[in-house]
Parts: structure tokens; C-alpha cells; sequence
């Protein structure tokens, strides 16, 4: 039903503003834009067609309508950041390919374990670690058959009471789905939405962000919300009392399965480790030889197919792996530029900026809050990158109605636009823990809901205080 009410509003509302001026007393070119937008963003909300395929309705109807000519709308698709993105995928491929990240998570959670709170905890780390580098979705799909397998563990030796079981089972498939969340955070790719404020930083404003410089924004958030999350699951709403009687054998016994780290491993972890060092260090490297986010991120990428491999003909990785690298998601990034770079030409960022000035006699930290709860929540029943990409654009134009430096906006768009806890339907590692039937949707409602308001008081104080000051501003 919601596809199909999609596949009608979408055009409807196209239809409405673009062919109504009186409605908007727009020029041609921005009422365009803002048709264009209504039409796709109503199919990305609604998944009336795949989402990927709805992310090239810019490509077409922008051009045709006149929102901007067809050189700016599909230069979009071949940003710097679409391309660093891809690199990024490529990296995340070769270590699954080789099994590296389920290696890493096991090493972590065999080194936290003792009890079932430091389980949780190494799970946390490793889930959040691995999230920094991999898709929120699929470190979560990763690490929810370890979850699993180490409750099962747990319930066919009884270590704990009946009760105690529960409340760790629940516990520990809630630590995954949030700190798949939470560990995205902290990366220009771990997110969806960080890129797509680097993205249209660089377009729309010609100011770049590294890599570097979003981890010394972004890196206390995510370990503050993780801290907060692992007190708020073990000590405060699944509190074990017998918490001592587990041990993490289940890890060491992972790791004397994978056997010794083979080469093919140990070479994805050096390009891995280099590629790492790069992005964080890199403005240590002179601005004469051109290293930027995407040229490091390419050279991982080719890296990976230059290296033989012992096991197969061909590198690390042959072109065949391609067929798994989430193309859909580097279309969409496209399609979202394109709707920015159009709001910048045509003149719509401004009238959005007219539009929401009203609030502008209001303290700014009041403006922030407002602004981190309403996203947050937005994104509850939305996809992240739908709202982020509807959003960031916007974002720019409100900055300018209320003097503030729209860096400060477009961040709490892309931190709030990741953190939502509440549902199955909010995000995918969302979705995936609450498929395994161990634990009830109010289980997760509760939890998400205060996990959602210590998101929403760490992410506005962060916005508002640490952000001018991480960004230089």
C-alpha cells in the first residue's frame, strides 16, 4: 500500500508545484528543483520503485524541467566522495572475502571476555570497530550469527538462570544493533549520511572535510554514546546479578577454528592498516603531491587487485567480487549531489533560508535541540539516507536565514540522521537483531527511546560546542 500510495503522490505532487507557481511565487528554475525534489523524495520515502532506481530521476527530470543544465546534474554522480565511498567498499569487500573481520572480532571479544558484561563490552567494541570501515548493515548481519552462536552457547551450558539468560540475550543482540549504528558514526565511511555532508560541503560551499578532521569531530561522540550505551544495557535495564559464572571460551575456540592468519589476510590487513593511516595522517603529507581522501582510497582499492593471491588466479581480489560491491548505494549518493548542486543553482537553497527564518530570534542551543530531536525522530520511520539527502541541502539555506556557519546544521543532520534506536523498521541493523525472535518490540522501543535521548543531548552539546571548534570555524 505505501508503494503504491508513492507511486502516485510522487508525480502528483511534481505535477502541483511545478505547474501552480502561485503556490511558491518561485522563478521557473527553483520551482523546478523543488518539484523534482517533492517527486523523489516521496519514491525514496515510500520505496515506490528501488530506491537506486528512484536516485536517477534527477539525471532526467532536471534537465527537463530546467532546474539546472544536464552538465551540473550528472557531474553529481562522479564526486570525489562517491569515489572514496567506492574505495572504501572495495577495502570492506576484501576483508569479508578473507574472513579478517569475523578474525578481529573474535581477537576482541576473547580478550574482553571474563563475564557476560565484559561480552557485551568486547562485542561493543568489535561491532562498533568493525562499523567505522564496514556498512552499519553489514557489520550487523556479520556480527548477529557470533551473537547467536554465544547465546546459545550460554544457554546450552547454563551458566546464568533462566532469567539472566533472557536478560543477556537481549542485551547483547541490542549491543549490536546500536553499536552498528553508533560506530558509523565515527567515519566519513562508516555513514551514508557523513559522506553525504562531506559531499555537499564540497559542492555547494567549496569547503572540504578529511577524513581526519571528521574523526576529531565525530570519534568523542560515538565513544561517549557507546559508553553510555553499555552502562545503560548491563547496569540499568538488563542488569545480571550472575554475571561472573561465563567466560568467553566460545571467542578462543572461534579463533583456534580460523586457524593461523593466512597471507591472504595478513596483506588485506596491511593495505587495510595502510589505507587507515593514510586517511588519518594524511594532512601530514605535503599539499604538493595531491593526496586527498579519494586518491587514498582508490590506491587501497587497486592495491587489493595488484596483490597476488596464492588461493585463485588474479590479486586479493578478482573483478568477479565486484558483483557484491553495493552499487545502489554509490547511485544514490549521486542522485542526492544532484539535487544539491541544483539547489545551489538555481537559487532554492536561498528561498529555503527566507522560508525557515522565523526561528532565528531563538537562543541557538534551543535551535539545535529542536533541530537533533526532530531528525532523530524523523528518522525513526525514514531511511538515513533519505532524510540526509533531502536535508543537507535545506541546511545550508536555514544557516544563512539564522547567521550560523552551516557546518554546525549539516553535522546534526548527518549524526542525527544515523541514530535511530527505537523500531525494527529504523535501520537495517535494526531490523536484523529483531529477526532473530529473541527479543520482543518493546524490548527495543524502551531501550531505543532512551538511547534516543542521551543521542539527542550528546549530539546537540557536540554541534553546538565541540564542532566550530573541530571544523576551525
Amino acid at each position: 500500500m505505501k508503494e503504491k500510495i508513492g507511486l502516485i503522490l510522487g508525480p502528483l505532487l511534481f505535477i502541483i508545484f511545478y505547474f501552480i507557481p502561485s503556490i511558491t511565487g518561485l522563478d521557473d528554475a527553483p520551482r523546478a528543483v523543488l518539484a523534482v525534489t517533492l517527486f523523489v523524495a516521496t519514491w525514496w520515502i515510500t520505496e515506490a520503485i528501488p530506491i537506486p532506481a528512484t536516485s536517477l530521476l534527477p539525471l532526467l527530470l532536471l534537465p527537463l524541467t530546467g532546474g539546472t543544465d544536464e552538465k551540473i546534474a550528472a557531474s553529481a554522480y562522479a564526486d570525489p566522495i562517491v569515489f572514496m565511498y567506492m574505495g572504501g567498499f572495495i577495502i570492506a569487500l576484501a576483508i569479508e572475502k578473507c574472513n579478517l573481520h569475523k578474525r578481529i572480532a573474535m581477537t576482541i571479544i576473547s580478550m574482553m571476555g571474563a563475564n557476560s558484561n565484559r561480552i557485551i563490552l568486547g562485542t561493543m567494541i568489535a561491532t562498533a570497530f568493525i562499523s567505522m570501515w564496514i556498512s552499519n548493515a553489514a557489520t550487523a548481519l556479520m556480527m548477529l550469527p557470533i551473537a547467536l552462536a554465544l547465546i546459545q552457547e550460554i544457554k546450552e551450558a547454563q551458566f546464568l538462570k533462566p532469567e539472566s539468560t533472557h536478560k543477556f540475550s537481549k542485551a547483547l543482540l541490542l549491543t549490536v544493533a546500536y553499536s552498528a549504528s553508533i560506530g558509523g558514526l565515527a567515519t566519513l565511511i562508516g555513514s551514508v549520511p557523513n559522506a553525504v555532508f562531506a559531499a555537499v560541503a564540497a559542492s555547494s560551499l567549496d569547503r572540504k572535510i578529511s577524513f581526519a578532521q571528521w574523526m576529531i569531530f565525530a570519534v568523542p561522540v560515538t565513544v561517549i554514546l557507546l559508553v553510555i550505551l553499555y552502562f545503560m544495557l548491563t547496569k540499568w535495564l538488563f542488569k545480571i546479578d550472575d554475571a561472573e559464572k561465563i567466560s568467553s571460551d566460545f571467542a578462543k575456540k572461534a579463533l583456534h577454528d580460523l586457524g593461523p592468519m593466512r597471507r591472504e589476510e595478513k596483506l588485506t590487513g596491511l593495505v587495510f592498516l595502510l589505507v587507515s593511516l593514510l586517511w588519518i595522517f594524511g594532512g601530514l603529507i605535503p599539499d604538493s603531491i595531491h593526496v586527498s581522501d579519494t586518491v587514498i582510497a582508490i590506491l587501497g582499492a587497486i592495491l587489493l587487485f595488484l596483490i597476488p593471491s596464492k588461493k585463485h588466479k588474479g590479486g586479493l581480489l578478482v573483478w568477479d567480487d565486484m558483483s557484491k560491491l553495493p552499487w545502489g548505494i554509490l547511485l544514490l549518493f549521486g542522485g542526492g549531489l544532484s539535487l544539491a548542486a541544483a539547489f545551489e543553482d538555481s537559487g532554492l537553497t536561498k528561498w529555503f533560508g527566507g522560508m525557515l527564518s522565523v526561528v532565528k530570534p531563538l537562543p541557538m542551543i534551543l535551535i539545535v535541540v529542536v533541530i537533533t530531536t526532530g531528525i532523530l525522530f524523523l528518522t525513526e520511520v525514514m531511511s538515513n539516507t533519505a532524510v540526509s539527502n533531502m536535508l543537507m541541502p535545506i541546511s545550508i539555506g536555514f544557516a544563512a536565514a539564522i547567521s550560523q556557519d552551516p557546518f554546525i546544521i549539516m553535522g546534526i543532520v548527518a549524526l542525527s540522521s544515523t541514530c535511530a534506536f527505537m523500531l525494527p523498521i529504523s535501520t537495517p541493523p535494526n531490523a536484523a537483531v529483531f529477526s532473530s525472535d529473541e527479543l520482543d518490540m518493546k524490548d527495543m522501543v524502551k531501550a531505543g527511546f532512551i538511547l534516543n535521548i542521551f543521542a539527542i543531548i550528546v549530539i546537540s552539546f557536540f554541534a553546538y560546542f565541540w564542532l566550530p571548534i573541530a571544523f576551525g570555524l
